[in-house]
């Protein structure tokens, strides 16, 4: 009876150990960074001008996500969005790098565009003609859903900030244009 109840116990503590184990596991997932950044220098603008920005970011070995055009539409994409600090300063024409089409244990005969390991978003950064001689703060944030082979991860947002430095005008600067598209602008 003795060497019953300790075989009991012992296979509770083990199923114990297991079961919170696995809670620490997810709990270290969801609070886990799938992706990093590199950080950004200071952007210099002069008004009515542009300025070419590249944003590099890195996902964790052994993960993806999703590309900015995922295969299919219930998939989350990637997306970097911005909040400006007024009218001196826009973010324009964001584009994103290609996916890259993979197959995965879970669905080998569908692929899924992915971005994994470095990823270069680049856009503008544009000051108006009107735009008033001063640095500004640009708060922007890349919106996620990492997995790995077996199941993806609740979706993450990966805040980050950047300074623009609007100046005087000057000659040789490349002028802002008209049609620069502002997408993701909250």
């Amino acid at each position: 009876m003795k060497k019953t109840f300790l075989a009991v116990l012992g296979c509770c503590l083990a199923l114990s150990a297991a079961a919170t184990r696995a809670q620490q596991d997810d709990l270290a997932a969801k609070s886990r960074s799938f992706v990093s950044m590199d950080p950004v220098s200071t952007v210099a603008v002069t008004p009515g001008h542009s300025t070419p920005i590249a944003f590099t970011f890195h996902v964790a070995s052994g993960y993806h996500v999703n590309s900015h055009t995922p295969a299919a539409p219930e998939l989350i994409p990637t997306e970097v969005h911005f909040s400006l600090p007024g009218s001196d300063v826009v973010i324009g024409r964001i584009r994103y790098p290609a996916g890259e089409l993979k197959s995965f244990p879970f669905d080998p005969t569908s692929r899924l565009s992915v971005y994994s390991g470095t990823v270069v978003v680049k856009a503008l950064v544009v000051s108006p003609p009107n735009g008033s001689a001063d640095t500004y703060t640009v708060h922007g944030e890349l919106k996620y859903q990492a997995c790995d082979n077996n199941a993806c991860y609740p979706p993450k947002k990966l805040p980050f900030q950047f300074n623009v430095k609007v100046g005087t005008r000057a000659r040789g600067t490349r002028k802002a244009r008209p049609n620069a598209q502002s997408p993701h602008i909250h």
